[in-house]
């Protein structure tokens, strides 16, 4: 006869966090090599500043980000190449790399720069030729191995290809996963290599698929950038349900969409996991979509934290603090929302809120929805930054707060 499981107990904070704290990130910052592996599921920018502080206590951090967006010139290479998005890859990469003269500076100003004027192709050809400026800076052998990656992608590039506006490090990356049999994760590792990145980036998946939403007055809605609100006009309606979906001759979206193994044994690695500030569907949510990130979570015991945006996210039309840990529930299970309480000392799907009462107003009864039906500890400390901004973190504040779950 099969035993029966017991029932997962509720995650207590590890010890006040306040407690030792000094003591704690004086160490983190004296041997950031040795930090925790703290994981974010996040987009790209969001994080951009709180991920170059973070590398002052960790080098160890892990970011699954999204491929998913369709906008901007990510939209003009998913349609060249069918292939994901690679622009919050390289902005996060960019985030975490060594800007100091013991890393790779050079390297890092050529995959930030951008294509503008009216001699973009001319650019293009010198950058593969080893004229232009900037890849002129690098030493070799990077600077031989960077243009075989500019050449891969320039000998595929279609003729009516609009180079307006395009990252020279989405080029790069491009050409990468053309080489790389139409991979990102060789390409991924690297470019990390290449400026010293101070952790681990990589998408949760690599295959050429686009985030669909069904709003609740009926309307589906096909495209990240047609329900984000950024560069088209802004849903009217909240969101009721999010997938990922893929040409009409897919077999099976679903099994396209599989993470790979290293993806799961990075989840399986880390110490803390973390659902960042950031577009709530298409940049948390959208990161547990593909096939094997749910199943992977559930068997890492580490400690869930989720910490809510501030300010104005259009995706959460009509949604409430405790309406988006009941979304974040139910995608993390796979089941609708309890309509009865946590069973004493059950452990929820998310396990911490991290929040300022000064900064976000939660209400009695949210608190009482998220903490008895969904059994999150709400963790209300703070987070504000000098200037005043309520619609921003500290970003020290913040890190240091995550700092201390682990």
């Amino acid at each position: 006869m099969k035993k029966s499981q017991q029932q997962p107990l509720c995650l207590q904070i590890p010890r006040d966090p306040a407690r030792g704290q000094a003591l704690r990130l004086a160490r983190y910052r004296k041997a950031p090599e040795l930090g925790p592996k703290l994981l974010f599921f996040s987009g790209g920018t969001a994080l951009r500043r709180f991920s170059e502080i973070l590398t002052d206590y960790t080098h160890n951090s892990i970011h699954l980000v999204t491929p998913f967006d369709s906008g901007g010139s990510s939209a003009e290479l998913r349609r060249a190449f069918a292939m994901p998005a690679v622009g919050d890859l390289r902005a996060r990469l960019l985030s975490l790399a060594d800007d100091s003269v013991t890393g790779h500076p050079d390297v890092a100003a050529l995959f930030s720069h951008r294509l503008n004027g009216s001699a973009l192709e001319q650019d293009l050809l010198d950058l593969v030729n080893a004229k232009h400026p900037l890849i002129k800076a690098i030493a070799e052998p990077m600077r031989s191995l960077i243009q075989s990656y500019l050449a891969a992608f320039s000998q595929q590039m279609p003729t009516d290809f609009d180079l307006a506006g395009a990252s020279v490090g989405n080029l790069i990356l491009t050409g990468g996963y053309l080489i790389h049999n139409r991979s990102l994760d060789p390409i991924a590792f690297l470019f990390g290599q290449l400026i010293k990145t101070r952790g681990t980036v990589r998408t949760t998946t690599d295959v050429d698929l686009q985030l669909e939403v069904e709003l609740e007055n009926g309307r589906t809605i096909t495209g990240q950038h047609n329900f984000t609100g950024k560069e088209t006009a802004c849903i009217d309606s909240p969101i009721r349900a999010i997938k990922l979906t893929g040409e009409a001759d897919d077999i099976d979206t679903l099994d396209a969409s599989r993470v790979c193994k290293e993806t799961l044994t990075l989840i399986d690695s880390a110490e803390l996991l973390v659902f960042p500030p950031g577009s709530f569907y298409s940049s948390i949510i959208a990161n547990l979509l593909p096939k094997g990130v749910t199943k992977a979570l559930h068997k890492n015991p580490s400690p869930r934290v989720y910490v809510p945006s501030l300010g104005t996210d259009l995706e959460t039309l009509g949604m409430t603090l405790a309406d988006q840990v009941e979304v974040l529930n139910q995608h993390l299970t796979g089941k609708p929302a309890a309509k009865t309480p946590v069973r004493h000392n059950a452990r929820g799907a998310i396990d911490f809120v991290l929040f300022d009462s000064r900064l976000l107003k939660v209400s009695r009864d949210q608190r009482n929805r998220i903490s008895d039906e969904m059994g999150a500890q709400l963790l209300d400390t703070d987070l504000a930054n000098e200037t005043g901004d309520a619609h921003l973190y500290d970003d020290t504040k913040l890190a240091q707060a995550l700092l201390g779950l682990t």
